[in-house]
């Protein structure tokens, strides 16, 4: 259920810069904190330590972290409301990581289902970044005294062990210094599955292009991804309970309720029994006068990098101020020597 914010409250989110920004990463975060932005004080970071935890990762991380930006931007993130920055460039994120990895039971890591899925059979070859991810997005948060994250489903177990790190320390030095992190969870689209599977996520990775939309592409081919994704040959279903067994046209309903903000009821009502071109049509077109939008917009900023390093810059900035202070504080907890 969608969390109540109240006044003042501290949001923190963030992307990887992996390269193939697309309407998953769009629909389940970014479209979001545009209302966040309104209400909360907010804190939106390109990730990019998290992005070297996979080898294809670590390929053009300048440029990557500049579309991001790009995209936070074009997409509405106002920089005079809301700090965006780049992970790496607050040395703190790092420092905290390790510190909170000394609470952090190795039992904990141990449940944690992404790294089993990521891993697959050669988690012994796996690096320990990959492992140890979920201390990072830990230290991410609490390094701010976050209060509130925006998650998805694939998100949700590592904001469940932040909460019990940071109660983990709490208890350790008898204090209430970190909050313990609440999920917001908001839209339609927590989670944007693959337009040629509707059982699997939607990718970066996905070696066809045609199973995702990117947030550079322009309007013919969305359209050609749109009229192309996979679906079956009935109409459109007359009930809701009959999507749950044909998950590719659930997918595509999902995209469109997020999109039009609208619900599920009313598009059952509106398309129910109709071929699904007609469908698929509205949907492309509803994409066209969202998505190209923003598209265009980041193609500007991307022509204008002393813009967006600005941008960058002056973000970095802001938080390295909160973390210094943060982690002044943190220290004097634990009692490390300081002349």
């Amino acid at each position: 259920m969608n969390q109540k914010l109240k006044t003042k409250e501290l949001i923190f989110s963030g992307v990887q810069p992996t390269g193939n920004l697309h309407l998953g990463n769009y629909l389940g975060a970014i479209k979001n904190w545009i209302e966040l932005q309104k209400k909360s004080e907010c804190m939106f970071c390109i990730v990019d330590l998290h992005a070297i935890t996979t080898t294809e990762g670590r390929e053009n991380l300048k440029d990557n972290s500049r579309e991001v930006a790009a995209a936070y931007l074009a997409s509405g993130v106002d920089p005079k409301k809301s700090i965006i920055f780049v992970q790496s460039s607050v040395t703190g994120h790092a420092e905290l990581s390790w510190t909170l990895s000394c609470f952090t039971p190795i039992g904990w890591l141990n449940r944690m289902t992404q790294f089993k899925d990521k891993a697959g059979k050669n988690k012994e070859k796996a690096p320990l970044g990959l492992y140890s991810y979920p201390v990072l997005m830990a230290a991410d948060i609490l390094l701010y005294k976050s209060t509130h994250v925006p998650v998805g489903d694939d998100q949700k177990q590592h904001l469940e062990l932040a909460r019990d790190i940071a109660q983990a320390f709490n208890r350790f030095f008898d204090t209430d210094y970190f909050p313990v992190p609440e999920p917001v969870i908001m839209g339609n689209a927590t989670r944007i599955m693959s337009l040629r599977d509707g059982t699997k996520k939607m990718s970066k990775s996905d070696p066809s292009d045609f199973s995702r939309i990117n947030m550079t592409d322009d309007a013919d081919l969305i359209r050609k991804k749109i009229m192309k994704a996979r679906t079956d040959s009935f109409p459109f279903p007359e009930k809701k309970e009959n999507l749950e067994s044909r998950p590719e046209i659930q997918n595509l309903v999902k995209i469109f309720m997020s999109l039009e903000d609208t619900n599920l009821d009313k598009i059952i009502n509106d398309y129910s029994g109709k071929e699904l071109k007609i469908f698929k049509e509205d949907l492309f077109d509803s994409l066209e006068s969202k998505i190209s939008k923003i598209t265009k917009e980041m193609s500007k900023l991307l022509d204008d990098n002393e813009y967006l390093d600005k941008i960058l810059k002056d973000g970095s900035s802001k938080a390295n101020l909160i973390s210094k202070k943060n982690i002044e504080d943190i220290h004097k907890l634990i009692g490390f020597y300081r002349s």
